[in-house]
């Protein structure tokens, strides 16, 4: 027992010593650096990050609310935003409530701090039931399918024009999102403050590229715009009468040849273009013969010019012609608004 006592002394003694000198050393680093030593420091883990809400599950106008109070049926409530962004009618222990662009769970606990002062311990759960009183969302210009919708989630501008059946030919390359005041909850935070109507403009190039910052998410009543390219017309001695799209230089003998090519009465001598500059119109003669036959060079035509193939038997107008203003689709007012949830 002693031999094993005496054996174990220089231990402690040593341990002694070696724990004075860490001691002497953290005391140190705590005066130097105003702070303990990394590998003294507690493991504490980081708070965990606040969970965000989407823009679409926030109370928006038009949604049909439910408050209730869990065990009472006297204060339950069931209602609307008014147009101040205040629950309609409920005014419990007389006060209003804000409501406007507010998440279910924010706004009960701002439900049960009022319900406190009547009521002990209240438990109070809201819930939207209804989301499509919400503004409708509007996809025009250059889709196969011009479309309203719901929007009763997120959804971003590439699934919305994918719904539409994608873009048509006369797209010009760039869409516009027009979006009014107070018909979403774009900037949340400031729900109590004036808005003002904003435009942003995206490449429909990027956008198929799979640039993530030309696919914003798209809100309710947004106006998206897929910008049409300023048309062409080809009318006349052609197969296909038509408009067509000015997005690129386009000569003559390109547009006749987008217009179907030359009808059977076509005359390649007389063709003319009917052109706007500023108040006054001129007219430019072309023969489309002596184009093929490098003896004239082929004319690029700029934005509304009309190009009017000549036909045989039929005398030149000497006046720019009048375009019929054909309804390519129906009004947008009357198709049937489309719901995604």
């Amino acid at each position: 027992m002693k031999s094993f006592l005496y054996k174990s002394e220089p231990f402690l003694r040593t341990d002694t010593i070696g724990l004075r000198l860490v001691k002497f050393i953290t005391l140190l680093c705590i005066v130097s650096c105003g702070s303990t030593p990394k590998f003294f420091s507690q493991n504490t883990q980081a708070p965990a990050a606040t969970p965000t809400v989407s823009e679409a599950d926030l109370i928006h106008y038009g949604d049909l609310i439910d408050v209730d109070v869990v065990g009472s049926l006297e204060y339950d409530w069931r209602g609307t935003v008014n147009p101040e962004g205040f629950l309609d009618g409920f005014s419990p222990d007389n006060e209003t409530v804000f409501a406007l662009c507010r998440s279910e769970d924010a706004l009960a606990d701002d439900i049960t701090k009022i319900y406190s002062r009547i009521l002990k311990d209240p438990k109070v759960e809201v819930k939207v039931l209804d989301r499509s009183g919400r503004a409708v969302t509007m996809l025009l210009g250059a889709v196969r399918n011009r479309q309203r919708f719901k929007l009763s989630r997120e959804v971003h501008l590439k699934e919305l024009i994918a719904l539409s059946g994608g873009v048509t030919d006369a797209a010009s390359g760039e869409i516009t999102i027009f979006r009014p005041p107070d018909l979403n909850c774009f900037n949340a935070g400031d729900a109590k403050e004036k808005k003002s109507p904003s435009v942003t403009h995206y490449k429909i190039s990027q956008l198929l590229q799979g640039d993530t910052g030309s696919n914003p998410a798209v809100l309710s009543g947004d106006i998206v715009t897929v910008v049409e390219a300023s048309p062409i017309y080809v009318i006349g001695g052609v197969n296909v009468p038509r408009p067509i799209s000015s997005r690129d230089e386009v000569s003559v003998l390109r547009a006749i040849a987008a217009a179907g090519g030359l009808a059977k009465e076509a005359n390649e001598s007389d063709v003319v273009i009917y052109r706007r500059d500023g108040k006054d119109s001129k007219t430019i003669s072309v023969d489309l013969k002596k184009i093929s036959a490098k003896q004239q060079d082929d004319v690029l035509l700029k934005p509304f010019d009309v190009v009017d193939v000549g036909q045989k038997g039929r005398a030149r107008s000497k006046f720019l012609p009048t375009l019929s203003s054909e309804q390519i689709s129906r009004d947008i007012f009357k198709v049937p608004v489309r719901i995604i949830e």
